[in-house]
């Protein structure tokens, strides 16, 4: 399953839907209906099928949560570290800009913690700690609107390709009935 942030469940949110399982596991022991616990439990029927599956073959104990799919490469202490490093800058690290990158995370955690990440692995590592993409906090001195609407207006149409349009012999789904 595929989580909209790309970090996974947070323990707090694995425990509630293990209760939620938990009380799928009492309405089986009663004898109700899928579609009755799905609709109550506002989950998929098809959920609630597979948990009464193995609620049957393992009872309750079935149902339990199995934790994070892969114990974090980095603790809380080496993300700290990290934290640290990057609040240094880039510069303190070799680079010429003050820009962080994916890539340039990715190497700071190589050197200082001798552990490798791909570069979504360390995007999903920094949001799951509250990180965010680098949006500058003000526009450039040297930004000039009236430039941009000129290019906008006179330069842009130029340059973007023409619309398709759907004639009779072209290879449209639709086709005209009579020909």
């Amino acid at each position: 399953m595929r989580y909209a942030q790309g970090g996974g469940l947070t323990d707090e949110r694995r425990e509630f839907r293990e209760g939620i399982r938990k009380v799928a596991a009492e309405r089986f022991a009663r004898g109700d209906p899928s579609p009755d616990i799905a609709k109550d439990l506002r989950v998929s029927i098809r959920s609630v099928q597979r948990w009464r599956k193995s609620w049957t073959q393992g009872g309750p104990r079935a149902l339990r949560s199995a934790g994070s799919a892969s114990p974090p490469r980095l603790s809380e202490s080496q993300f700290l570290q990290l934290e640290a490093e990057l609040a240094k800058g880039p510069m303190a690290h070799g680079w010429p800009d003050q820009r962080w990158t994916l890539t340039r995370v990715k190497t700071v955690i190589g050197r200082r913690f001798h552990k490798s990440y791909t570069v979504q692995g360390v995007r999903k590592l920094l949001i799951r700690h509250g990180f965010s993409c680098q949006i500058p906090a003000r526009r450039a001195l040297e930004r000039d609107d009236e430039a941009i609407t000129g290019w906008v207006k006179e330069t842009w149409p130029l340059v973007e390709a023409p619309r398709r349009r759907s004639t009779p012999g072209s290879s449209s789904r639709t086709s005209p009935v009579s020909r």
